[in-house]
């Protein structure tokens, strides 16, 4: 028993040692840049979305169809700025933005964004001094899977 304390001790202490804490400026960054993603889409705002992203982006999320068959849909940084400028997301009053640093390393930031209707993980990385959002994997909250599905339906 003492030994199986001792060495969860020990792993404890490895795992504080290989997360170093992120400076708060560094956090800060971080952080607007996902605010201007998150916020950029509440309110409509094209240039803090564009200012957000990496050109190269990938946003992607995995659906499901009928029959149980998964699909890969993705959207790149041009449709998403586009998508923004339409203002499709000023229609949501809710305008739930809550960011949650997970990692950061480097040039690398791995930041989660619950949203009113569904939860993104961010991959950011530091690109010529600024952070900026390379990759998204995002999924809908199960509300919002069920008033799709049921909208579907009709």
């Amino acid at each position: 028993m003492f030994r199986t304390i001792g060495l969860l001790i020990g792993a404890l202490a490895v795992t504080a040692a290989a997360s170093p804490e992120t400076a708060p400026p560094e956090a800060d960054a971080i952080r607007q840049t996902a605010l201007d993603y998150i916020e950029g889409w509440y309110e409509g705002d094209a240039t803090r979305m564009e200012r957000a992203l990496h050109p190269e982006l990938a946003k992607r999320i995995v659906l499901t169809d009928a029959s149980g068959q998964n699909t890969l849909s993705q959207m790149s940084a041009m449709t998403l700025v586009g998508r923004t400028r339409t203002g499709i997301g000023k229609n949501d009053t809710r305008r739930q933005k809550d960011v949650t640093i997970l990692d950061v390393y480097e040039n690398a930031a791995m930041v989660k964004v619950v949203a009113s209707d569904w939860v993104d993980y961010l991959q950011m990385a530091r690109w010529n001094g600024q952070w900026k959002i390379v990759n998204v994997l995002w999924e809908l909250k199960p509300e919002e899977k069920a008033r799709r599905a049921a909208a579907a339906k009709k």
